[in-house]
């Protein structure tokens, strides 16, 4: 029975630290990938066609962005929201700084990350026990 254990967290250590390490870079590309997002305060108004946001950018020009239902479900009724927009764009914004995609892959690499340490540890642990 030991040896299945230890051929286990053989398995866990190299495929959570491998995969960890892989998908964690895997994420940190996609957020360098993802551009700048600066916080602005936007006006929420009211259309015929759903709810609209428009802001001042860095270059004074006026930025204007439909929120999807989502989006709009998020801010409700008030009439200013705090969003974020990509710097040099004047139709782009979310709600968040960072894109929920690449935060998603981060945690899932941390976890991996994790993983195979915690399994490391064990079988360090075991390997002193059993010596």
């Amino acid at each position: 029975m030991g040896h299945v254990v230890d051929a286990l967290l053989e398995i866990f250590t190299w495929a959570g630290l491998g995969a960890g390490a892989l998908v964690t870079l895997t994420a940190l590309f996609l957020r360098l990938a993802d551009g700048t997002w600066v916080p602005v305060r936007a006006v929420v108004e009211h259309t015929e066609t759903g709810m609209v946001v428009r802001w001042f950018g860095d270059d004074g020009a006026v930025g204007e962005a439909p929120l999807s239902e989502d989006e709009a479900r998020k801010i409700g009724d008030r009439d200013m929201a705090d969003i974020f927009v990509r710097r040099g764009s004047q139709n782009r914004m979310r709600l968040t700084a960072h894109s929920p995609g690449a935060r998603a892959i981060m945690r899932l690499g941390i976890g991996l990350l994790a993983l195979g340490a915690l399994a490391l540890i064990v079988s360090w642990v075991l390997l002193f026990v059993r010596g």
